[in-house]
Protein backbone atom coordinates (compact mmCIF):
# COMPACT_ATOMS: atom_id res chain seq x y z
CA UNK A 1 0.00 0.00 0.00
CA UNK A 2 1.33 3.45 -0.91
CA UNK A 3 1.27 6.35 1.54
CA UNK A 4 -1.27 8.03 -0.72
CA UNK A 5 -3.60 5.04 -0.57
CA UNK A 6 -3.16 4.80 3.17
CA UNK A 7 -4.28 8.39 3.63
CA UNK A 8 -7.40 8.05 1.47
CA UNK A 9 -10.55 8.60 3.53
CA UNK A 10 -13.03 8.37 0.66
CA UNK A 11 -16.33 7.02 1.95
CA UNK A 12 -15.37 7.73 5.57
CA UNK A 13 -16.75 10.26 8.03
CA UNK A 14 -14.65 12.16 10.58
CA UNK A 15 -16.27 13.74 13.63
CA UNK A 16 -14.27 16.64 15.08
CA UNK A 17 -14.89 18.83 18.12
CA UNK A 18 -13.75 22.43 18.35
CA UNK A 19 -14.18 22.59 14.59
CA UNK A 20 -14.96 26.30 14.34
CA UNK A 21 -11.40 27.47 13.81
CA UNK A 22 -7.76 26.77 14.70
CA UNK A 23 -6.65 23.17 14.90
CA UNK A 24 -10.21 21.88 14.56
CA UNK A 25 -10.79 23.62 11.25
CA UNK A 26 -7.37 22.53 10.02
CA UNK A 27 -8.10 18.90 10.92
CA UNK A 28 -11.49 19.04 9.21
CA UNK A 29 -10.01 20.37 5.99
CA UNK A 30 -7.19 17.82 6.10
CA UNK A 31 -9.68 14.96 6.26
CA UNK A 32 -11.92 16.52 3.60
CA UNK A 33 -9.01 16.95 1.20
CA UNK A 34 -8.35 13.23 1.63
CA UNK A 35 -11.91 12.34 0.66
CA UNK A 36 -13.76 12.28 3.99
CA UNK A 37 -17.09 13.82 4.87
CA UNK A 38 -17.02 15.76 8.12
CA UNK A 39 -19.27 16.15 11.12
CA UNK A 40 -18.44 18.23 14.12
CA UNK A 41 -19.32 20.71 16.82
CA UNK A 42 -18.12 23.94 18.33
CA UNK A 43 -19.43 25.86 21.33
CA UNK A 44 -19.43 29.16 19.38
CA UNK A 45 -19.72 31.12 22.62
CA UNK A 46 -17.46 32.62 25.28
CA UNK A 47 -16.50 30.90 28.51
CA UNK A 48 -16.09 33.47 31.26
CA UNK A 49 -12.78 32.20 32.63
CA UNK A 50 -11.13 31.94 29.20
CA UNK A 51 -9.07 35.10 28.56
CA UNK A 52 -9.35 35.16 24.77
CA UNK A 53 -12.19 35.28 22.26
CA UNK A 54 -13.69 31.90 21.49
CA UNK A 55 -14.91 30.80 18.07
CA UNK A 56 -18.32 32.11 17.02
CA UNK A 57 -20.99 31.06 14.54
CA UNK A 58 -19.38 33.10 11.76
CA UNK A 59 -16.20 31.07 12.28
CA UNK A 60 -18.20 27.85 12.10
CA UNK A 61 -19.79 29.00 8.86
CA UNK A 62 -16.34 29.66 7.39
CA UNK A 63 -15.35 26.09 8.26
CA UNK A 64 -18.59 24.76 6.80
CA UNK A 65 -18.14 26.62 3.52
CA UNK A 66 -14.46 25.71 3.28
CA UNK A 67 -15.37 22.02 3.58
CA UNK A 68 -18.03 22.33 0.92
CA UNK A 69 -15.57 24.10 -1.35
CA UNK A 70 -13.36 21.00 -1.35
CA UNK A 71 -16.35 18.76 -2.04
CA UNK A 72 -17.10 17.34 1.39
CA UNK A 73 -20.55 16.71 2.75
CA UNK A 74 -20.68 18.27 6.17
CA UNK A 75 -22.83 18.50 9.29
CA UNK A 76 -21.50 21.08 11.74
CA UNK A 77 -23.53 21.95 14.81
CA UNK A 78 -23.29 24.39 17.70
CA UNK A 79 -22.80 22.28 20.82
CA UNK A 80 -20.79 22.35 24.03
CA UNK A 81 -18.75 19.22 24.70
CA UNK A 82 -19.62 19.63 28.39
CA UNK A 83 -23.30 19.20 27.49
CA UNK A 84 -23.76 15.48 26.96
CA UNK A 85 -27.33 15.79 25.68
CA UNK A 86 -26.47 18.49 23.15
CA UNK A 87 -23.41 16.61 22.00
CA UNK A 88 -25.39 13.40 21.58
CA UNK A 89 -27.97 15.28 19.52
CA UNK A 90 -25.23 16.53 17.19
CA UNK A 91 -23.78 13.02 16.81
CA UNK A 92 -27.24 11.67 16.00
CA UNK A 93 -27.71 14.32 13.30
CA UNK A 94 -24.32 13.44 11.77
CA UNK A 95 -25.31 9.77 11.66
CA UNK A 96 -28.72 10.59 10.18
CA UNK A 97 -27.25 12.74 7.40
CA UNK A 98 -23.83 11.19 6.75
CA UNK A 99 -24.61 7.60 7.73
CA UNK A 100 -21.57 6.67 9.78
CA UNK A 101 -18.62 7.81 11.87
CA UNK A 102 -15.20 6.25 11.28
CA UNK A 103 -12.85 8.73 12.93
CA UNK A 104 -13.28 10.79 16.08
CA UNK A 105 -10.97 13.71 16.84
CA UNK A 106 -11.63 15.04 20.33
CA UNK A 107 -9.93 18.37 19.75
CA UNK A 108 -12.01 20.91 21.70
CA UNK A 109 -9.93 22.54 24.39
CA UNK A 110 -9.41 25.76 26.31
CA UNK A 111 -6.54 27.39 28.17
CA UNK A 112 -6.33 29.91 30.95
CA UNK A 113 -3.60 31.05 33.30
CA UNK A 114 -3.23 31.12 37.05
CA UNK A 115 -0.71 29.75 39.50
CA UNK A 116 -1.49 27.50 42.45
CA UNK A 117 -2.13 30.49 44.71
CA UNK A 118 -4.35 32.48 42.35
CA UNK A 119 -6.27 29.97 40.22
CA UNK A 120 -10.01 30.24 40.80
CA UNK A 121 -12.21 27.20 41.43
CA UNK A 122 -14.25 28.05 38.33
CA UNK A 123 -11.20 28.28 36.10
CA UNK A 124 -10.11 24.84 37.34
CA UNK A 125 -13.54 23.35 36.66
CA UNK A 126 -13.92 24.92 33.22
CA UNK A 127 -10.59 23.63 31.92
CA UNK A 128 -11.08 20.11 33.33
CA UNK A 129 -14.67 19.97 32.08
CA UNK A 130 -13.86 21.03 28.53
CA UNK A 131 -10.48 19.41 28.01
CA UNK A 132 -10.98 16.09 29.79
CA UNK A 133 -14.68 15.48 30.43
CA UNK A 134 -15.42 16.92 26.99
CA UNK A 135 -13.08 14.38 25.39
CA UNK A 136 -14.75 11.59 27.34
CA UNK A 137 -18.24 12.79 26.39
CA UNK A 138 -17.22 12.92 22.73
CA UNK A 139 -15.81 9.41 22.67
CA UNK A 140 -18.73 7.88 24.53
CA UNK A 141 -21.30 9.61 22.32
CA UNK A 142 -19.61 8.31 19.16
CA UNK A 143 -18.59 4.88 20.40
CA UNK A 144 -21.68 2.88 19.33
CA UNK A 145 -21.25 4.13 15.75
CA UNK A 146 -17.55 3.28 15.74
CA UNK A 147 -18.24 -0.27 16.90
CA UNK A 148 -21.19 -0.68 14.54
CA UNK A 149 -19.10 0.05 11.48
CA UNK A 150 -17.38 -3.29 11.96
CA UNK A 151 -14.46 -2.03 9.89
CA UNK A 152 -12.22 -0.73 12.63
CA UNK A 153 -12.06 2.91 13.55
CA UNK A 154 -9.74 5.54 14.96
CA UNK A 155 -9.96 7.94 17.88
CA UNK A 156 -7.41 10.75 18.24
CA UNK A 157 -7.41 12.84 21.40
CA UNK A 158 -5.69 16.21 21.61
CA UNK A 159 -3.30 16.37 24.55
CA UNK A 160 -0.27 18.66 24.73
CA UNK A 161 3.35 18.86 25.76
CA UNK A 162 1.64 19.77 29.02
CA UNK A 163 0.26 16.24 29.07
CA UNK A 164 3.68 14.74 29.61
CA UNK A 165 5.46 17.39 31.69
CA UNK A 166 4.66 20.15 34.13
CA UNK A 167 4.25 23.77 33.05
CA UNK A 168 4.26 26.92 35.13
CA UNK A 169 1.15 28.98 35.67
CA UNK A 170 -1.49 26.51 34.44
CA UNK A 171 -1.84 23.51 36.79
CA UNK A 172 -5.44 22.94 35.67
CA UNK A 173 -4.43 22.75 32.01
CA UNK A 174 -1.55 20.37 32.78
CA UNK A 175 -3.82 18.16 34.89
CA UNK A 176 -6.43 18.03 32.13
CA UNK A 177 -3.92 17.12 29.44
CA UNK A 178 -2.25 14.45 31.60
CA UNK A 179 -5.76 13.08 32.09
CA UNK A 180 -6.31 12.96 28.34
CA UNK A 181 -3.28 10.69 27.93
CA UNK A 182 -4.49 8.41 30.71
CA UNK A 183 -7.91 8.27 29.08
CA UNK A 184 -6.32 7.44 25.73
CA UNK A 185 -4.31 4.59 27.21
CA UNK A 186 -7.33 3.10 28.95
CA UNK A 187 -9.49 3.36 25.84
CA UNK A 188 -6.77 1.79 23.69
CA UNK A 189 -6.84 -1.24 25.98
CA UNK A 190 -10.63 -1.49 26.10
CA UNK A 191 -11.36 -0.91 22.42
CA UNK A 192 -8.62 -2.87 20.69
CA UNK A 193 -10.84 -5.96 20.52
CA UNK A 194 -13.23 -3.98 18.31
CA UNK A 195 -10.46 -2.91 15.95
CA UNK A 196 -10.65 0.64 17.28
CA UNK A 197 -7.29 2.36 17.64
CA UNK A 198 -6.88 5.18 20.15
CA UNK A 199 -3.99 7.64 20.14
CA UNK A 200 -3.18 11.18 21.24
CA UNK A 201 -1.24 14.07 19.80
CA UNK A 202 0.92 16.28 22.02
CA UNK A 203 1.62 19.57 20.27
CA UNK A 204 3.91 22.31 21.46
CA UNK A 205 2.75 25.93 20.99
CA UNK A 206 0.42 26.09 17.99
CA UNK A 207 -0.19 29.29 16.05
CA UNK A 208 -3.85 29.74 16.99
CA UNK A 209 -5.78 32.21 19.20
CA UNK A 210 -5.17 29.95 22.21
CA UNK A 211 -1.50 30.97 22.03
CA UNK A 212 -1.76 34.33 20.30
CA UNK A 213 -3.49 36.40 22.98
CA UNK A 214 -2.42 39.00 25.51
CA UNK A 215 -2.98 36.86 28.62
CA UNK A 216 -0.79 34.09 27.29
CA UNK A 217 1.83 36.55 26.07
CA UNK A 218 2.25 37.73 29.65
CA UNK A 219 2.95 34.18 30.84
CA UNK A 220 5.83 34.01 28.36
CA UNK A 221 7.10 37.51 29.14
CA UNK A 222 6.21 38.44 32.75
CA UNK A 223 9.08 40.91 32.57
CA UNK A 224 7.11 43.09 30.14
CA UNK A 225 3.88 44.99 30.77
CA UNK A 226 2.47 44.55 27.25
CA UNK A 227 4.60 42.06 25.31
CA UNK A 228 4.25 41.85 21.54
CA UNK A 229 4.11 38.72 19.43
CA UNK A 230 7.72 39.28 18.38
CA UNK A 231 8.86 39.63 22.01
CA UNK A 232 7.04 36.42 22.93
CA UNK A 233 8.54 34.62 19.94
CA UNK A 234 12.04 35.38 21.27
CA UNK A 235 11.31 33.31 24.38
CA UNK A 236 9.12 30.66 22.73
CA UNK A 237 11.81 29.92 20.14
CA UNK A 238 14.24 28.97 22.92
CA UNK A 239 11.93 26.19 24.08
CA UNK A 240 12.63 24.09 20.97
CA UNK A 241 15.49 22.28 19.30
CA UNK A 242 14.23 23.55 15.96
CA UNK A 243 14.37 27.26 15.26
CA UNK A 244 10.64 28.00 15.60
CA UNK A 245 8.56 29.68 18.32
CA UNK A 246 5.43 27.71 17.43
CA UNK A 247 4.11 25.29 14.84
CA UNK A 248 1.21 25.67 12.43
CA UNK A 249 -2.14 23.85 12.83
CA UNK A 250 -1.56 22.01 9.56
CA UNK A 251 1.48 20.30 11.09
CA UNK A 252 -0.72 18.82 13.81
CA UNK A 253 -3.33 17.88 11.20
CA UNK A 254 -0.74 15.88 9.29
CA UNK A 255 -0.10 13.82 12.42
CA UNK A 256 -3.80 13.43 13.20
CA UNK A 257 -4.69 12.21 9.71
CA UNK A 258 -1.75 9.81 9.71
CA UNK A 259 -2.77 8.32 13.06
CA UNK A 260 -6.32 7.89 11.74
CA UNK A 261 -5.22 6.35 8.45
CA UNK A 262 -4.58 2.77 7.41
CA UNK A 263 -0.90 3.71 7.15
CA UNK A 264 -0.94 3.63 10.96
CA UNK A 265 -3.11 0.51 11.21
CA UNK A 266 -0.84 -1.05 13.87
CA UNK A 267 -0.42 2.11 15.93
CA UNK A 268 -2.50 2.42 19.09
CA UNK A 269 -1.92 3.69 22.61
CA UNK A 270 0.62 6.29 21.45
CA UNK A 271 1.04 9.87 22.69
CA UNK A 272 2.74 11.44 19.67
CA UNK A 273 4.70 14.67 20.23
CA UNK A 274 4.62 17.32 17.53
CA UNK A 275 6.90 19.54 19.52
CA UNK A 276 9.85 20.85 17.46
CA UNK A 277 12.10 18.92 19.83
CA UNK A 278 10.87 20.54 23.04
CA UNK A 279 10.56 17.31 25.04
CA UNK A 280 14.01 16.13 23.95
CA UNK A 281 15.85 19.39 24.54
CA UNK A 282 18.43 19.34 27.30
CA UNK A 283 18.15 22.27 29.69
CA UNK A 284 21.04 24.68 29.45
Amino acid sequence: MSDREGNDFTGKVAFITGVGRGQGRSHALAFARRGADVGGVDICAPIETVPYAMANEDDLQVTRQSLRDVGARTVLEVADVRDREGLQSAVTKVLDELGRIDVVVANAGIFSVGNAFELSPQAWLDVLDVNLTGAWNTVQACLPALVASGEGASIVLTSSIGGVQGLLGCPHYVASKHGVIGLMQSLANELGEFGIRVNAVCPTNVNTPMIQNEANYRTFRPDLESPTEEEVAEVARKMHLLDVPWIEPEEVSAAVTWLASSSAKSVTGVALPIDAGLLTKVAN
